[in-house]
């Protein structure tokens, strides 16, 4: 066995599949030795125990840590063991972990999350976020057993109260709009009234009322120019920044681009945008340069995603990460970090300021509706002040 000179036992089978599966997913030559090292030290503990690839379940893997111990035979943590263990099961030669006891908060969360995808057809981001808000709401109108039933207008007005009074009025219209959501599935499984809907109050937002923010060109410069783009997650970062900046993209946009997506040749990049719809926008120089310089740093992979987590297990990265790239950027360069859709904000506002329509605009940002580009109207005060009346009796 690579990396160890003694005979790997009982897993001596799995070897080649297991090195092959700890590569593919970007471990290092050294750490692929050290977890040879401890399945050789599993193998040789179920040879001399007479135990069953079949039978090493979480308990005889517990037995295995706990007797080296004993014989002080040196520690090998659960870290070192539980990813053969995966393994294993992932190709069937151990059965799935059994589930835990599931409590009334867990099944109604599920049957939501299945809800949610299948009924209403949500994108997986969205049914996380309502499964998010969910578990709270529902954790806290529990009884001790996790039993839900009885919920009354009180416990809505209460969780709304802790909820919004720390996030700006329009996160706090997105809560109203899940908490809706989930009242609505729970007056379809009888666990509330349907009038309880109505007792979820609505938000006080006034339509237009505050200009659209983002961060200025010589702000949006200064965080591009914070990236070290000598390091693999550098190059990555700045590649991530240029696309959010230069092209408007939304973070779960970003996170879902494949590389099939990028076509050389024509110069384009096709957008998995909203509802899954599928649209092309000319590739800028500078961004195709970086994207090209972080391919051939990140080098090849199976995966099909373009943006890739560059520690293993290497996997392809998701919205969350894609908003944790520009926080930490805005950190390096010094500024307030704001949320990652302010840079597309940011790009709407600079493309009215140097005289685009509103209709190139929504081009740009890939807008179903005019209505939605209209909020940047505000942004080009030249031309308000030509729509704007003199002021009565006002001297020029």
């Amino acid at each position: 066995m690579s990396g160890t000179r003694r005979k790997p036992g009982a897993m001596a089978p799995f070897v080649d599949g297991y090195r092959e599966r700890l590569l593919e997913r970007g471990y290092s030559p050294a750490t692929v030795i050290r977890s040879l090292i401890a399945l050789g030290h599993v193998g040789r503990w179920m040879e001399q125990n007479e135990i069953g690839v079949d039978s090493l379940d979480d308990g005889a893997v517990r037995a295995f840590v706990t007797s080296r111990v004993r014989t002080r035979a040196g520690r090998l943590p659960l870290a070192s063991v539980n990813p053969l263990i995966a393994y294993l099961r992932a190709e069937g030669f151990v059965a799935p972990e059994p589930p835990g006891a599931m409590t009334g908060v867990d099944e109604l969360i599920a049957s939501y999350r299945s809800w949610l995808s299948l009924e209403r057809g949500l994108a997986p981001e969205t049914v996380r976020c309502n499964i998010g808000l969910a578990r709270r709401f529902l954790t806290g109108v529990s009884d001790e057993q996790g039993s839900v039933g009885g919920i009354a207008g009180d416990d809505v007005t209460a969780f709304l109260l802790a909820e919004c009074e720390r996030v700006t009025p329009a996160s706090a219209g997105v809560t109203v709009y899940r908490l809706r959501s989930l009242l609505r599935y729970l007056s379809v499984c009888d666990l509330a009234e349907p009038g309880l809907v109505d007792a979820v109050p609505a938000v006080a937002r006034w339509r237009d009322a505050h200009l659209p923010t983002g961060p200025p060109a010589v702000e949006i410069d200064r965080l591009l120019g914070s990236v070290q783009r000598s390091s693999l997650v550098g190059e990555r970062d700045y590649a991530i920044l240029l696309l959010l900046a230069r092209l408007g993209l939304r973070a779960i946009e970003v996170a879902r681009l494949r590389l099939d997506d990028l076509d050389w040749r024509a110069g384009e990049i096709t957008i998995d945008g909203k509802g899954h719809q599928r649209e092309r926008l000319p590739l800028p120089e500078d961004v195709g340069e970086a994207l090209v310089a972080y391919l051939q740093k990140r080098g090849a992979s199976k995966a099909g995603r373009v943006f890739l987590t560059p520690r293993a297990p290497i996997r392809p990265i998701e919205a969350p990460g894609v908003r944790t790239v520009v926080r930490r950027a805005y950190r390096r360069a010094g500024l307030r970090p704001v949320p990652a859709h302010q840079l597309r904000h940011a790009l709407a506002s600079s493309l009215v300021r140097e005289g685009a329509s509103l209709i190139a605009v929504g081009q740009v940002l890939r807008h179903r509706h005019l209505e939605s580009t209209r909020i940047y109207a505000k942004v080009d005060l030249e031309r308000l002040r030509l729509a704007a009346r003199p002021w009565p009796e006002a001297t020029r």
